[in-house]
């Protein structure tokens, strides 16, 4: 966008680092001299690129989102999506890849302005801890994004951009690295460039080793008997995979006025999963009522792939473009396990059975947008997007004769859920710079078709609706360093998919989990308040925010036995956050730079329609710092420290978590550098939640042993790059 490439851009450099950054100067293009620093551009000007070049970028904040760019993070040459997010301030990642931004989970997950299919859904935390970051160039995240973007997410929305090198002729890289636990990372790169032709190309091959350590702890009331029966289940759970991705692309300039982009790609992930369960029961006064074990075998498939073709015609104007855009998105997965069940206490054979689960997502999308610009500082944007999802989630079990060996049909966990969900969106923006004001506003009216159908049941819940969700952005310059800006927007989240299906999830016999076909989507408005400085090797931001939620989708546990609880999902009447986000760069002499945020936030829940006797509040502070020194040229090393502070819950609340990763990189020579990383040091990633009513208390706790250790090689090859002007602007938003 025109305002994206005002001045601001550039103050934000000298705070943050530097890589290298366009910023539109008055006059440069007809061959006038640049204005001195502070001179007004005249608006009938026309613009060129003057090119600021450094060490790195750490942020651009921009009038519509923060822009993160990763590619000196060590973490993004050997780790997973999930470990470069992790480092970013507002996002925390939990143990098990789950996204919040600012504490909330309704994040809409976008790569290069689009969804994937695996990034949906109750799968997505897994895919992200398992793509590869060696791909990425920057993130961009927008707790307020503008209309061209969907109004999915009510906690706004992380679009993760890939590389798109500009260099002249062929260049690439290969990186290979080994780690703890028979890991490896196998990747390369390569793109060629001459003309109106560029082609690109990426493949990575990872095995990827977890294990996790689950414990759950309960007591439920049992007012026939008087007396409390105790529950305690351990599971010792470990995957390994082996993940191979391959992506192309070719753009071609027809001329000056029309170009063409396509680009498939496409994954897998296969491997074998195990776990042995221990279940034991008891009453208050320490008597063992009930002993039992259960061992799982499993194998897992998945497979993913993503196509998209883009035309683009520029028009009369200058910077006037039309563009078409077509995208389809898929993810497949097909899980099977063999069960067999001990009988300690009271004593009784050892039973089998087995489970088949079947998880298929589809998005298509069609899309198309204008950009007219009215003059440098006025700029139009229009667009229509359809996007259609057609998702499907089955489980076929049996129960196996221990005489015959043969399996009987288990009808109570087998079943096929069916989802479709169709949403027509038209979208306007516009945007104009008025003296040292800056602003964005425009609309967005979406109308969404659901249908939901229980095909074991022959029953279907659909829904039609129509909403409008309105944005406005304000920047008002206060001096050549500081800025204010303030913002608000509607949002919703739709309930996922799986949480609509009714059906039982059975993996953890003790921990069961069910959707709930009548939830409702949630509606966010946002509002923020912003004050940022940068300049002279420093920058920092304050932003005071306000979350107003309505139907906000949560989760709810409820006891079935004594030693069985059901996870499901309802809607809460209401719920509010705010708080106040800070964030500082800066530089500690020649050697150090380094970066701090912290969210301080608060939130309180009406969850009196189920069960609670009040509203419900807590405040916390969430904590992110990291540090680069650089004790030579060829020297890097890297400290990461991340704390999410507990959340609240309908029943309970969920515990904090603390992060530290470290990394070094060693320059061998102009072109080979070796790396090595390590996540999570001290093997904090360990969810904990933590239930309280007045018929059940429970510890649940999910333990991910999450240090991983890398080391490996980075080979670069090709032409020099001289000078890119990164484009923060992606018109591939909707």
């Amino acid at each position: 966008m025109i305002a994206e490439r005002m001045p601001r851009g550039l103050r934000d450099v000298g705070a943050a680092g530097t890589l290298v950054i366009a910023v539109c100067v008055a006059g440069a293009a007809n061959g006038a001299a640049a204005p001195s620093p502070g001179t007004p551009a005249s608006p009938d000007s026309t613009l060129a690129p003057i090119f600021v070049t450094g060490e790195r970028l750490r942020e651009q904040v921009l009038v519509d989102r923060k822009v993160y760019s990763i590619s000196a993070d060590l973490q993004s040459t050997t780790g997973s999506v999930a470990d470069v997010l992790s480092a970013i301030p507002s996002i925390e990642i939990d143990a098990d890849g789950v996204v919040a931004l600012r504490g909330d989970t309704s994040v809409l997950i976008l790569v290069d302005g689009r969804p994937l299919a695996q990034l949906s859904g109750p799968l997505a935390g897994d895919s992200l801890q398992q793509i590869p970051a060696s791909d990425i160039d920057r993130i961009e995240v927008m707790t307020n994004p503008p209309p061209q973007f969907k109004a999915e997410g009510a906690a706004g929305v992380i679009n993760i951009i890939t590389r798109k090198t500009r260099r002249a002729g062929v260049s690439g890289t290969v990186n290979a690295s080994v780690g703890n636990r028979s890991r490896y990372v196998l990747g390369t790169s390569t793109s060629y460039n001459s003309g109106g032709l560029h082609l690109s190309g990426s493949a990575s091959l990872r095995q990827d080793d977890r294990q996790r350590q689950i414990s759950s702890d309960l007591a439920v009331a049992d007012p026939a008997a008087h007396d409390v029966a105790l529950g305690h289940n351990a599971l010792d759970e470990h995957v390994r995979r082996l993940i191979p991705l391959i992506k192309l692309g070719a753009d071609y300039s027809f001329n000056d006025h029309q170009s063409l982009s396509l680009s498939v790609g496409g994954g897998e992930r296969r491997g074998d999963r195990s776990y042995i369960q221990h279940a034991e029961n008891s009453v208050s006064t320490g008597a063992v009522t009930s002993v039992s074990e259960r061992d799982s075998r499993g194998t897992e498939r998945s497979t993913n792939s993503d196509q998209r073709l883009v035309f683009e015609q520029k028009l009369q104007r200058p910077d006037e473009v039309l563009s078409f855009t077509l995208h389809r998105t898929t993810f497949h997965e097909n899980e099977h396990y063999d069960y067999t069940n001990f009988y300690t206490l009271p004593p009784a054979s050892p039973s089998y059975d087995d489970l088949n689960s079947r998880v298929d997502q589809v998005t298509t999308e069609f899309g198309t947008d204008y950009v007219l610009p009215f003059s440098r500082t006025r700029n139009l944007k229009l667009g229509y997007d359809f996007q259609q999802d057609d998702d499907g989630y089955g489980n076929a079990g049996d129960n196996i004769d221990p005489v015959t060996g043969l399996p009987i049909v288990n009808p109570s966990i087998t079943n096929n859920f069916r989802y479709r969900q169709q949403i027509d969106a038209a979208y306007t923006t516009y945007e104009a710079m008025a003296g040292v004001w800056t602003w964005l506003g425009g609309i967005r009216v979406e109308r969404t078709r659901t249908d939901a159908r229980l095909l074991t049941d022959n029953t279907t819940t659909d829904r039609r609706d129509v909403r409008v969700y309105p944005s406005l952005h304000l920047d008002r310059a206060l001096s050549d360093e500081a800025t204010l800006s303030m913002s608000a927007s509607r949002r919703v989240t739709h309930p996922d998919p799986n949480a609509l299906n009714p059906y039982i999830d059975r993996q953890d016999a003790q921990n069961l989990k069910a959707g709930n076909p009548n939830l409702l989507p949630q509606d966010t408005q946002s509002y923020e308040l912003g004050y940022s400085v940068a300049g002279h090797g420093l920058s920092y931001e304050i932003t005071g925010y306000y979350r107003r939620n309505r139907d906000r989708i949560t989760d709810v546990t409820q006891v079935l036995g004594n030693d069985v609880l059901l996870t499901t999902k309802a809607n809460l009447p209401k719920s509010d956050s705010g708080g106040l986000e800070l964030i500082g760069n800066g530089r500690l002499g020649a050697k150090i730079t380094y970066g701090l945020s912290g969210n301080l936030f608060y939130n309180q829940i009406d969850a009196t329609a189920l069960g609670a006797s009040g509203l419900k509040s807590t405040a916390g502070f969430n904590a992110k710092a990291n540090l680069d020194y650089r004790p030579t040229s060829a020297d890097l090393f890297q400290v990461a420290f991340t704390r999410s502070d507990k959340r609240l819950t309908p029943q309970g609340h969920i515990a904090a978590i603390n992060l530290v990763n470290l990394g070094y990189r060693r320059q061998l020579v102009p072109d080979l550098a070796a790396v090595l990383t390590v996540s999570d040091v001290f093997n904090g990633q360990t969810y904990r939640r933590y239930v309280d009513t007045a018929a059940l208390s429970d510890v649940y706790q999910r333990h991910q042993i999450g240090r991983v250790i890398y080391v490996g090689l980075l080979y670069s090859y090709g032409s020099k790059k001289k000078s890119e002007d990164i484009d923060f602007e992606t018109d591939q938003e909707q």
